[in-house]
């Protein structure tokens, strides 16, 4: 035989196996067709171009306060805020909201905003109406504080996984809630609602849950605990640190360090003798990733190394909640007065750590520590006692009295200008003070104060150029390089520890009166889109449609351009109108060579810079008789052609239309 036959006899039967492999994974004749969709919650949510996400308390691993992401609320127009809604909660929330763009809810696509209640309630609401899309309860039930009469309370906020599909909120029980952000499913597999208390009548989630990733990219929730008001009952202050990839965790106890376990209540076991170190802090857990470590702050509590006793100090953890060797922490940092602050009460841990970035070569990665007894000091995070490891005292860098007097029991924000200095802004009860991080000609620094307010009020945020802070019936608006007030708002209720956001040009804030605000300029006005319904099922050779509605929110009167992508082949969309104020009808259209399978579509609406977006799931489908399949007049020469004629349009990518 003529090798060249061979030759080409080999290479045929491969192609027509191919072809026949093509004919019958790709027109459904039973059996899978091709690899199965991602099931829902296994895709992180793209975020919604043009906006952006607020997932834990003041924004980032390291707490900053600082939001370099808006662009809408500015110094020229934050005088113009009106409010956009004020809306009554379950119970009052004492903390600070967080937010998600552009999840795929039943109404469509939502901005959703969401608060967590000291009765243990996880609301998602949507950010610009304040609807509530869902909501849970994981409430005190029998839990009395210190087992008296009075019901166990949190002023936890919630905090929204980087991926942007679940949030996690603290409950009364003692236990880390994980939900699907868009329906509110609870997820209850792999260790949730995780443990992190085992004496949730002793121990108070004071601090919000708060996350970050390592270099690694493992994302770790923190989750702190300590005492109520009073510091009676058997508490010991401790962090968990949550592995958010498969659920294990790890335990740092600030006293009888040398157990990583959740204490029970005394005479049980495992315990520890000592208590107090309680951990409450706004910032909770502060993450610096350039040196790959996590620090926290303890109240008052006995500090003897020894012991493993770490009271009244600052300490240093790996990124997985996990300390040094011998049940010590990585690093600490005491300061030589830690007596006299425990007899005064005057916990060093009212306020955690502020990294201050820009702080030169001599110490590259500094943090300012504040404390109840009204001093601020900087601290090296590379070497916290000066003394290469844990267990000593004394240290610190720098010490100045915070500028307007009084406890610190705030989270200070901190700024970098547009010239590059770094500030950082303390308010508490006293007032609010703006200082900056000074280097001197052999790089030791300092800090030195620019102005200072008597206005008191709680943690401070920087927006695009603006300070915001709030105390009891006013919201304040602030130049942060002056002081200048820009803005006084006066119609929110009373506060405690609540303290606000910005983003998307919208501020929200929660206050004593059980309620939650939103203001925005005028300029603001926005819209939201809407596909009903939001689910279509297509025959191939056939068409549906889905109704597309733009909703004003804050007095827009734009018109909007609607687009749509993620269509499969063969799938083509049509608008009527294509440029619409209030509605427009979408007609999808699947050509009789369609494949069949499930896709998400992305309807895109734009109206000069503001980009909204809703969802909408496709599902083309193949009867028997329009695919060849079993008895019909389509045969194997039709499966052939209808594979061959899909081989020929790969070249084209899904389509795009306006």
């Amino acid at each position: 035989m003529d090798t060249r036959e061979t030759t080409a006899r080999n290479v045929s039967r491969p192609i027509g196996l191919a072809i026949l492999t093509l004919v019958l994974g790709s027109v459904g004749c039973g059996g899978k067709s091709g690899a199965d969709p991602a099931p829902a919650g296994a895709r992180a949510l793209a975020p919604v171009a043009g906006s952006h996400d607020w997932l834990q308390f003041n924004g980032d691993a390291g707490h900053s306060g600082s939001n370099t992401a808006e662009s809408l609320i500015s110094a020229q127009n934050v005088g113009t805020l009106k409010p956009l809604f004020r809306v009554a909660l379950p119970a009052v929330a004492d903390g600070a909201p967080v937010l998600v763009t552009g999840v795929p809810t039943g109404a469509g696509a939502l901005d959703l905003v969401f608060v967590e209640t000291t009765a243990g309630h996880i609301l998602a609401l949507d950010a610009r109406t304040g609807v509530t899309i869902w909501s849970h309860q994981n409430g005190p039930g029998s839990c009395g504080i210190n087992n008296g009469g009075s019901p166990c309370y949190t002023t936890s906020s919630p905090a929204i996984d980087p991926s942007r599909q679940f949030v996690y909120s603290y409950g009364l029980e003692g236990r880390v809630h994980k939900y699907d952000v868009a329906t509110g499913a609870e997820v209850t597999t792999g260790g949730w609602p995780e443990q992190v208390t085992r004496k949730p009548f002793d121990e108070k989630e004071s601090s919000p849950l708060v996350f970050a990733t390592d270099s690694s990219g493992t994302t770790y929730l923190y989750v702190t605990n300590s005492g109520y008001p009073g510091d009676q009952g058997d508490y010991q202050g401790h962090v968990t640190a949550i592995n958010l990839s498969d659920g294990s965790q790890r335990v740092f106890n600030a006293l009888c360090s040398d157990q990583t376990v959740h204490f029970v209540e005394s005479p049980g076991t495992p315990d520890c003798g000592a208590v107090q170190a309680g951990i409450w802090a706004r910032s909770a857990v502060v993450f610096d990733a350039r040196i790959g470590k996590a620090f926290a702050a303890t109240g008052n509590g006995n500090f003897d190394p020894t012991s493993f006793e770490w009271g009244d100090s600052v300490f240093a953890m790996n990124p997985d909640g996990t300390g040094g060797p011998s049940g010590n922490p990585v690093d600490s940092y005491t300061p030589l007065d830690f007596q006299s602050l425990q007899n005064a009460d005057a916990d060093l841990g009212s306020t955690a750590p502020a990294i201050l970035p820009g702080s030169g070569t001599l110490y590259p990665h500094l943090a300012a520590q504040g404390g109840k007894d009204g001093m601020i000091r900087l601290l090296d995070l590379d070497n916290l006692s000066g003394n290469g490891g844990p267990g000593h005292t004394g240290g610190e860098i720098f010490v100045a009295s915070v500028p307007q007097g009084n406890e610190v029991l705030t989270a200070p924000a901190v700024w970098i200008d547009p010239g590059g200095k770094t500030w950082i802004f303390v308010a508490n009860d006293s007032g609010i003070s703006a200082l900056t991080l000074v280097l001197d000609s052999t790089g030791s620094p300092s800090l030195v104060t620019q102005w200072q307010s008597s206005q008191g009020g709680t943690s401070p945020l920087v927006a695009n150029g603006v300070l915001y802070y709030a105390g009891s019936n006013h919201l304040w608006a602030l130049d942060p390089s002056t002081g200048a007030l820009l803005f006084d708002g006066t119609s929110i209720g009373g506060i405690h520890w609540q303290s606000p956001i910005v983003a998307n040009g919208i501020l929200y804030l929660e206050d004593q009166d059980a309620r939650l605000s939103a203001f925005s300029p005028p300029s603001a006005a926005d819209f939201s889109l809407s596909a009903t319904p939001s689910t279509l099922t297509l025959d191939v050779g056939a068409s549906g449609t889905s109704a597309i509605s733009v909703t004003p929110v804050a007095g827009f009167t734009g018109s909007v351009t609607l687009s749509a992508s993620g269509m499969p082949p063969e799938v083509t969309a049509r608008f009527d109108p294509t440029r619409t104020t209030g509605a427009s009808t979408l007609t999808l259209s699947a050509s009789n060579t369609a494949m069949s399978g499930i896709s998400n579509l992305t309807i895109t609406g734009t109206s000069g810079s503001l980009v909204r977006t809703t969802t909408l799931s496709l599902t083309v489908s193949r009867s028997t008789s329009s695919t060849g399949c079993g008895e019909g007049p389509a045969g194997p020469a039709a499966l052939l052609g209808l594979a061959l004629a899909r081989l020929l349009r790969r070249k084209n990518g899904p389509r795009r239309v306006r």
